[in-house]
């Protein structure tokens, strides 16, 4: 399985290696670590903390949609057991090199994400699992992963639980919760290739994911936050690689090396996100702590003035004695004011009642243009049965929501051509003058076909006739952007196809006329099929097939 992974990337990403490469390599230098993005997923909790077994689906998503997967899941003494069997997953490594391999997930309602352990695939890309988790009510998630020690899922979700079938049993909850982006396992100055692959096709997948973890650890700059335990990951590491050069049959060992290497890895990584984290809160607390410093130099500023507004007072109230000796004088100006206020009130009344003349003059108006709005609805009702009478002369015509739509029956064409018989020329310059006298009317030529021939050929008659039709009608003088045309072939019949009479009749070109003086929108005048427009081009050889 291991060396079939290896071929699979030799394969898909063309790698070309010189030399294996060593964990004692010098570490190149990493750049400050930039905040993760991070992402957010809705699924669905359930609560599984009551006696007994559940059984639940795990269908694939957008990332991987032929996956699937089984849950057996059961409540005992307080934890929770989950059996999981998942297929038909592709190597994790097809999302980019940096994902070895596959992490079932059990997330709480609240975000709490609890690593069931690692699925690793067989040659047909199935696994199994148990694990217990003390979660009551959580969702199931299966993710791509740089390796099994990750302690947060990667926004790279492969499988996800389905809703619990209606049994009324259990508590369903819809959740949402954070997923570390794409961008939090890449490396911008480091191949991954070479940093985590070498060339022995038979490396253990646990070496593989243990060179990707300290990896990732050194992106993250745990040589700076988080030496010790970096140290430690790199020591189980070096040992791994130590045991498998020398080709020791401890196969058991060498993995166990591998695993613990990671998980060191991914603790030396988690504490130096921590520690960053914490550095970046403690820059933002000296950054309020001086902002309290500065505002309590505003307060004080602020007492300062409150004691100079308060001689101002004293002031002000001084003054006020002086103002209320002349308040008495303005009494008496005041009773002058009431006087001439209900001068005021009376003219007042007198501009509201010519306003009331206003809103009555407004309203005659309004009753004036809706009389005119129903004598203009009247005029395209009387127009529309006026057109629709003078097109039934010529062609059948019957009245819809699209317009008025007249039919030209396969007869009026050569036999499988698009060619306009005489007889069609005839009828249409007699439609081309009717339209000529309404030019703000709009036209939709539409071809249909019936069931005989192939779809291509099918679809192309119809477009070739009503493109006749339209180019016709432009030589009569209809002006050129009120004509359209398109061709639905066999698409939309009116009648079986299986007799000659309903092929006949599916066999037809329909003029649909519409436009705002016959009381019909251009979007309403529009097919309710989404066909495509015909192209303005000049018609392909003409084929002989009955039409």
């Amino acid at each position: 399985m291991k060396k079939l992974l290896f071929v699979l990337l030799l394969l898909n990403f063309n790698l070309t290696f010189a030399a294996q490469t060593s964990v004692s390599a010098p570490a190149q230098p990493q750049p400050a670590t930039q905040p993760q993005a991070k992402v957010s997923r809705t699924s669905k909790a359930i609560n599984f903390g009551r006696a007994g077994s559940t059984k639940l689906d795990l269908h694939g998503t957008d990332s991987m949609p032929r996956g699937y997967g089984e849950l057996k899941i059961q409540s005992k003494n307080g934890r929770v057991e989950v059996e999981a069997k998942v297929g038909a997953l592709d190597q994790a490594s097809r999302f980019g090199l940096e994902y070895l391999t596959y992490v079932l997930w059990a997330v709480s309602p609240q975000g709490r994400a609890d690593n069931l352990g690692e699925l690793t695939l067989d040659e047909h890309g199935s696994s199994k699992l148990k694990a217990t988790t003390e979660l009551q009510t959580f969702g199931v998630l299966v993710t791509a992963e740089p390796y099994f020690a990750v302690t947060q899922p990667s926004s790279l979700v492969v499988l996800e639980n389905d809703a619990l079938p209606g049994t009324g049993r259990e508590q369903q909850i819809e959740f949402s919760y954070e997923l570390l982006g794409r961008d939090a396992y890449s490396s911008s100055n480091q191949r991954i290739d070479n940093a985590i692959f070498g060339i022995d096709p038979n490396t253990p997948l646990e070496l593989f994911e243990a060179r990707n973890a300290v990896r990732i650890a050194r992106a993250a700059n745990a040589d700076k936050f988080a030496a010790p335990v970096l140290a430690k990951a790199e020591q189980s590491l070096q040992q791994a690689e130590a045991a498998y050069r020398q080709k020791h049959n401890n196969k058991a060992g060498i993995e166990s090396l591998a695993r613990d290497a990671a998980q060191n890895a991914e603790d030396a990584r988690v504490m130096a996100l921590k520690k960053q984290e914490a550095d970046r809160l403690a820059h933002e607390a000296t950054d309020r702590e001086a902002k309290a410093k500065a505002q309590a130099e505003a307060e004080s500023l602020r007492a300062k003035q409150a004691e100079e507004d308060r001689a101002k007072a004293e002031a002000a109230r001084a003054e006020a004695e002086r103002l209320r000796e002349e308040a008495q004088v303005a009494a008496q100006e005041a009773a002058k004011a009431r006087a001439e206020a209900e001068q005021a009130r009376a003219a007042a009344v007198a501009q509201q009642q010519a306003l009331a003349a206003e809103a009555d003059k407004a309203r005659q108006s309004a009753q004036e243009a809706d009389r005119l709005r129903q004598q203009a609805e009247q005029e395209k009702s009387d127009l529309r049965a006026r057109l629709l009478q003078q097109l039934n002369a010529v062609l059948e015509t019957h009245d819809s929501a699209r317009g008025l739509i007249s039919n030209m029956g396969d007869v009026l064409f050569q036999t499988g051509k698009y060619e306009l018989k005489p007889e069609a020329r005839e009828r249409l310059a007699k439609v081309s003058g009717i339209l000529l006298a309404y030019p703000t009317l709009k036209i939709s030529i539409e071809g249909h076909t019936d069931a005989v021939g192939t779809d291509d050929y099918n679809q192309r008659l119809s477009e070739q006739r009503a493109e006749a039709v339209r180019d016709y009608f432009v030589q009569q003088g209809v002006t050129e952007n009120t004509v359209t045309a398109r061709g639905f072939g066999k698409t939309q019949p009116i009648a079986a196809n299986d007799t000659a009479d309903g092929r006949q009749r599916n066999r037809r070109v329909e003029l649909v006329l519409s436009g705002d003086a016959i009381g019909t929108s251009a979007t309403a005048g529009a097919s309710s099929t989404s066909a495509p427009s015909v192209p303005q081009v000049k018609p392909a050889a003409q084929q002989t097939v009955s039409q």
